[in-house]
């Protein structure tokens, strides 16, 4: 750690952010996260995560689950059902923050608001 109280950079030139740069552009296209969501309580069929997928069409769906595929988070079972791997699992353990922050989130919105409201 910096003795100037300067952050360390987190630019994509350090290769120490190369595996944390991957996920986040893993993460962060749509629809990625929520096909985790919906796997996270056990295995689906491709139409039944179809139907709980809303907006996503089946074409979206079968690109989302290959890219998944591809980095290992989800696997595609002999009976075509889709299920996380240990590490997708995993994921989902280190995403329960995620969660817990947005039910925290989503009850104080109204006060939060407030209250940066007050402090401009």
């Amino acid at each position: 750690m910096s003795t100037s109280g300067a952050k360390p950079s987190r630019g994509e030139d350090d290769p120490a952010n190369g595996p944390v740069l991957a996920a986040i552009e893993l993460l962060g296209q749509r629809w990625n996260l929520r096909v985790l969501w919906e796997l996270e309580p056990g295995r689906l069929g491709f139409l039944e995560l179809r139907r709980r997928m809303g907006q996503c069409s089946s074409s979206m769906l079968s690109t989302r689950l290959q890219q998944l595929q591809s980095a290992r988070l989800v696997e595609k079972n002999p009976d075509k059902s889709y299920e996380l791997t240990t590490a997708g699992r995993q994921l989902g353990a280190a995403l329960e923050g995620v969660w817990a922050w947005s039910q925290h989130w989503a009850a104080n919105a109204n006060e939060t608001d407030t209250e940066a409201g007050r402090a401009r």
